[in-house]
């Protein structure tokens, strides 16, 4: 068996999601109700993906009266900039330069967005 990855699945980042929304924090029983009006889910489940998030250092939790209160120990911009660097280490070598290549040839980008990206390079310069 191999050992969980630090790196967040689809399914912790839209947990984490949820948690970065909640400012004051969110219980188990706020995030189970917001995936749910999306899929069905079990409550215990959630409670391990909790559970999950704050081993992998993700969350940090506190009791609140008789329910434990989840909030995030990172910012979303700080987590989401590890996930792309860890991305980019992983499947191109550390260079983000293939990847940014692969999506300009990839015409998924819109005119608004690359003159953005024009813009932010002429920035960096």
């Amino acid at each position: 068996m191999r050992p969980k990855s630090p790196t967040l699945t689809a399914h912790e980042l839209q947990i984490m999601d949820i948690i970065w929304q909640h400012s004051a924090g969110a219980t188990v029983r706020d995030v189970y109700e917001a995936l749910r009006a999306k899929r069905p889910i079990a409550y215990t489940t959630v409670m391990t993906n909790l559970k999950t998030l704050e081993r992998k250092g993700y969350l940090k939790t506190s009791q609140q009266e008789r329910a434990y209160l989840y909030r995030p120990m990172r910012p979303k911009q700080q987590v989401v900039r590890a996930m792309v660097r860890e991305f980019i280490d992983r499947v191109f070598d550390g260079s983000a330069r293939p990847l940014l290549l692969h999506m300009l040839e990839d015409d998924q980008l819109t005119d608004a967005e690359l003159q953005d990206i024009t813009k932010m390079m002429r920035k960096k310069k």
